[in-house]
């Protein structure tokens, strides 16, 4: 789709609407965590006791899925059996359903297995909150780019159908990347779509994954031009969305139908003394922050950051931080707020405060507004 007049128009619209306070009404804005440690824990019940404390009540887990399958197996099945039990507590259980690029469902055959595969989820875990559907499927890690947006168009398309069929109130979510153009990626998923001629929509949710390029960027920082779209370009993801599935079946999010997920987030840590023999490996993000350093930048002022900034994006009504206990790895990721070991870092606090005060509407939308624009100049914050 050529990105014309009709699109710079809506972007300078959207671009207004961001600058402006906004009340969120009705909408809140749903905090959670991407993290897997639910899945290994024969009883999950302390895990999800920390995530109600911080005040989190949803869960993203990954479900691994290969060409032929059409059942969960019984390791899968105990993943589910477990998340079914994170759901009797009230946590609220979103499953992403992927593998690499190399196995994704790209033609008929597939796409048919994949589906089933996934509607079979609900009978073991009944109260999943959403589905994801794939994941960064704009990635080449994820899936293949010679099959690109016409192929992941048609498995939306499907899931959607045969989902919504089994459960009238299933929540479909598709994923993007912040790198990897995203913005070109949905402009031709809504080509696909146009071109298929169908008269529903693909998805009930629209899924991001914000990340900045590194963890000291500043959340707000855009990147107009490099093919990426942080937290920041929401002007940016907005008018892509718009200008994709405009005038069409599938609707767009709003102020009054906030349908837009941060799928993951995050902001990478260094280890300090004595927690480093726990680790492995070399850190790869040569800006990872203190979890916690009163008057400087570090983890806790980037979550709360982000936080509030995503709290006052209108169309957004979800924040998944990734994730919520480090990965040993030091080449993976330390943006938990729990070391490896389960202790809590300085900054688990200051995310119970932020989310405290998004539960409590307690946000200053005209403040973070303020803030962001008087702090962002070009280059890098540190």
């Amino acid at each position: 789709m050529r990105r014309g007049a009709p699109y710079r128009l809506i972007l300078v619209v959207l671009v207004a609407a961001t600058v402006v306070p906004v009340a969120r009404g009705a909408n809140y804005l749903r905090l959670g965590f991407d993290d897997d440690t639910l899945k290994w824990m024969m009883r999950p019940d302390g895990f999800v006791g920390v995530q109600r404390e911080l005040g989190a009540p949803f869960t993203r887990i990954t479900i691994p899925w290969r060409r032929g399958d059409v059942r969960p197996g019984s390791r899968v099945g105990t993943f589910l059996d477990r998340a079914a039990r994170a759901g009797r507590l009230h946590q609220k259980v979103v499953l992403a359903v992927y593998s690499g690029a190399d196995q994704a469902p790209t033609d008929a055959r597939s796409r048919k297995q994949y589906c089933r595969f996934v509607r079979s989820l609900f009978t073991r875990a009944p109260d999943t909150a959403a589905v994801v559907i794939w994941n960064e499927a704009n990635s080449p890690r994820y899936w293949p780019p010679r099959a690109g947006a016409p192929a992941y168009e048609a498995l939306l398309a499907r899931c959607y159908d045969e989902l919504h069929a089994f459960r009238s109130n299933v929540n479909v979510v598709d994923s993007t990347a912040s790198h990897y153009d995203p913005a070109g990626f949905i402009a031709e998923l809504g080509q696909a779509y146009r071109a298929s001629g169908r008269d529903r929509p693909i998805l009930d949710t629209f899924g991001h994954n914000p990340y900045p390029e590194f963890a000291a960027e500043d959340p707000w920082a855009t990147h107009t031009g490099s093919g990426t779209i942080g937290e920041g370009d929401y002007a940016t993801l907005m008018a892509a969305i718009t200008d994709a599935f405009g005038s069409t079946a599938q609707r767009i999010p709003s102020a009054t139908w906030a349908r837009l997920w941060y799928l993951e987030d995050g902001f990478q840590t260094a280890v300090p003394w004595p927690f480093g023999p726990l680790y492995s490996g070399h850190e790869n993000d040569r800006t990872a922050l203190p979890a916690v350093a009163p008057g400087s930048k570090s983890q806790a002022t980037q979550l709360t950051a982000a936080i509030t900034l995503a709290y006052c994006q209108p169309a957004v009504s979800a924040f998944f931080n990734f994730t919520l206990i480090d990965e040993h790895r030091l080449a993976g990721w330390q943006s938990g707020l729990m070391y490896t070991n389960g202790t809590r870092k300085p900054s688990f606090d200051a995310y119970k405060q932020v989310a405290a005060e998004v539960v409590n509407r307690a946000v200053d939308c005209s403040k973070v507004v303020g803030a962001a624009k008087a702090a962002a100049s070009p280059g890098p914050h540190y």
